[in-house]
């Protein structure tokens, strides 16, 4: 089922306004929501609003407040989300991380209690669009286990890079897990298979079925032991720089909510040498042989440029049970 991008922008801001939300949070945050969707990352748009929704109404995240600043040195500055919607911290803070970028070359913004920011690669972009390379993390609530472990004790940590291009900007959007918890919940909701092994079932074997997965609890990192590091520095970095709260202490509350993210921006020399320098990485990648047949190489975000193109001209997919939950709201 596909509908209009507007209808779901709509109906997103209509829910916002009875939950209290000012109209220009309202606007912003339902923006972003239909905008997650629009781009094909249907978990983090319309299957995950009702979640947001959840949230609000059980307090853990305040639709009227307001990032305070709590210290600055150089062109690092600290922020309190003071447990605000995500979306909206993430987006100011990304915002003040491309002023110190232009004043300074580089910018750096780390913020404490603050929420799910949905799609991660949305501040990307938005750092790609001011023309800057943008670098944002977070850390989350533990549901991943260490490389050689059982029990989830690592955070399925997101990390984003993106370079801005004239001819589409490259945007890496990664979860630390082979498959984020909403690409898993999907493909279990649907009562589809994994294209490859995604973590393990109770008996510790190598898994496509999304529900033994998610039942045990052992997703699979990426990189095995690499992506296991790279959850851990990343929680390390995102609670030192921010003063906040690690996924030891998130996950002890027992909700996802209190989490700490940064933003860095970079400006780079834009002279002929880096616009040829990023054209001529891209086409060499794109010279390798596909796999099969008919196939193609793609550079991070393209994909979603395609699809954001599809969403404009023939109306957003969206799941139609999840849809009917959110218009009944």
């Amino acid at each position: 089922m596909r509908i209009p991008f507007e209808n779901l922008r709509s109906a997103f801001e209509s829910v916002l306004l009875s939950l209290n939300f000012s109209n220009e949070k309202a606007a912003h945050c339902a923006t972003i929501f239909a905008q997650n969707s629009r781009d094909g990352v249907y978990t983090h748009g319309l299957n995950r609003f009702p979640t947001f929704v959840s949230m609000v109404k059980d307090g853990l995240i305040k639709p009227d407040a307001e990032p305070t600043k709590e210290g600055e040195f150089g062109a690092i500055e600290q922020w309190n989300g003071n447990l605000g919607p995500g979306i909206l911290n993430a987006g100011f803070c990304m915002d003040r991380a491309i002023a110190l970028a232009n004043e300074h070359g580089i910018g750096c913004v780390a913020v404490k209690n603050t929420n799910h920011w949905m799609r991660a690669g949305t501040y990307g972009w938005q750092a790609a669009e001011a023309g800057l390379i943008g670098i944002c993390f977070t850390n989350t609530i533990a549901n991943l286990p260490p490389w050689g472990g059982i029990d989830p004790r690592l955070g399925n940590n997101p990390l984003v890079i993106a370079v801005p291009r004239a001819g589409g900007h490259i945007v890496l959007d990664m979860a630390i897990s082979q498959y984020s918890v909403g690409k898993l919940n999907q493909y279990k909701s649907n009562n589809e298979e994994l294209p490859l092994p995604g973590g393990y079932n109770n008996e510790g074997e190598l898994s496509t079925n999304a529900a033994d997965i998610l039942q045990s609890q052992r997703l699979l990192p990426v990189g095995f032991w690499k992506g296991s590091g790279l959850s851990l520095v990343l929680d390390l970095l995102s609670t030192i720089l921010s003063q906040g709260n690690s996924t030891a202490k998130i996950t002890q509350s027992g909700k996802e909510s209190g989490v700490s993210q940064v933003f860095i921006c970079i400006k780079p020399q834009n002279n002929s040498f880096t616009q040829q320098a990023i054209e001529d990485i891209i086409s060499f990648t794109k010279t390798s042989r596909p796999e099969h047949e008919g196939g193609s190489i793609s550079y991070p975000g393209e994909n979603t440029l395609r699809t954001r193109e599809k969403s404009l001209r023939k109306g957003v997919l969206v799941d139609e049970r999840i849809w009917k939950t959110v218009s009944e709201l």
